[in-house]
């Protein structure tokens, strides 16, 4: 066991109808959270890293925290590059031992983005590692994200044909009604399922990926408000609709927000129930359980890649 590229788990994944998480990663108690649930489920695993994650923690702080996981887990895990803005931040991450990257130049013109993710496919795939790319545009803020509802725009199933043919790419994620943060619906919750569904079957060997997923789950934001939050309103995507995904050719999901409105609620009720403690371990410890809980329950009854690791 070890680090792995992607390729292995998203066939798997596609004739098995289910999903990998790929949770995002800032600091040690979340990669143990999230290693220990996926150890208990014997699940396959992509822990990923962010713009904002290596400005808080530095790469290679959360490399070799990925390596102690790997040495303690006997688990596969795939270790993956979220939205990288260029070819240097590809360069960077692949030189730290990152086994996957995203190129994401979703924001420029369909050609430019062929142009940009076929230059980061030809160094990375020289060097091992996968590739996923972006066609369409989430909305939401998240990290360094941020696109404004109205410029939101959904993949086109035949330019996604043209853009995987001439860039090359491993994995496509896809832009059918999911959003970045905490916000994803004002109204009821849809995704465009028709149109994933064409793009699976124009694509059926193509893994696609789901950003901006995490379902925002109501007991923890109703958790973070009881303790002192202040976030009502905060609406994700159903769990049953990612379930549905996982089955339609979505071999990767990714997840973010739930983890940190998990540890979130989890240290401020600590705090709030506690007033004396001034200890991080009395307050991070249940928040690291809250998020081995939570991302428990996912891998088991959301993605249903228990067992995947076998």
């Amino acid at each position: 066991m070890g680090l792995v590229t992607s390729t292995e788990m998203f066939r798997k994944a596609q004739q098995g109808g289910y999903a990998i998480g790929a949770f995002n990663v800032n600091n040690m108690e979340i990669i143990q959270g999230i290693v220990d649930a996926a150890k208990e489920e014997k699940s396959a695993l992509i822990l990923q890293v962010s713009a904002g994650a290596r400005k808080y923690a530095n790469s290679i702080y959360l490399v070799k925290l990925v390596e102690a996981a790997l040495e303690d887990s006997n688990l596969d895990i795939v270790l993956h590059l979220d939205h990288g803005e260029d070819l240097n931040i590809v360069k960077q991450c692949i030189d730290d031992g990152f086994t996957s990257v995203m190129i994401d130049a979703s924001h420029y013109p369909f050609e430019e983005n062929i142009r940009i993710t076929k230059e980061v496919v030809d160094y990375a795939h020289a060097r091992g590692v996968v590739v996923e790319a972006e066609l369409g545009k989430l909305a939401g803020v998240e990290d360094a994200i941020n696109v404004a509802k109205e410029d939101a725009t959904y993949t086109d199933p035949e330019e996604a044909v043209e853009f995987v043919k001439r860039t090359g790419i491993d994995s496509l994620a896809v832009a059918i009604g999911t959003s970045h943060g905490a916000y994803k619906f004002k109204g009821e919750p849809k995704l465009d399922f028709a149109r994933l569904e064409e793009i699976g079957k124009l694509m059926p060997n193509t893994p696609l990926v789901l950003h901006g997923a995490s379902t925002v789950l109501p007991e923890f934001v109703e958790l973070c408000n009881r303790y002192g939050g202040d976030i009502p309103g905060a609406q994700g995507v159903p769990e049953e609709m990612l379930r549905k995904a996982a089955k339609m050719n979505v071999a990767k999901i990714n997840i973010d927000t739930d983890l940190r409105l998990a540890m979130t609620a989890a240290i401020r009720q600590f705090l709030v129930e506690n007033p004396s403690e001034f200890d991080p371990r009395k307050y991070l410890g249940p928040a690291r359980s809250a998020i081995k809980g939570m991302v428990q329950h996912k891998i088991k009854n959301v993605l249903g890649s228990s067992g995947s690791n076998l």
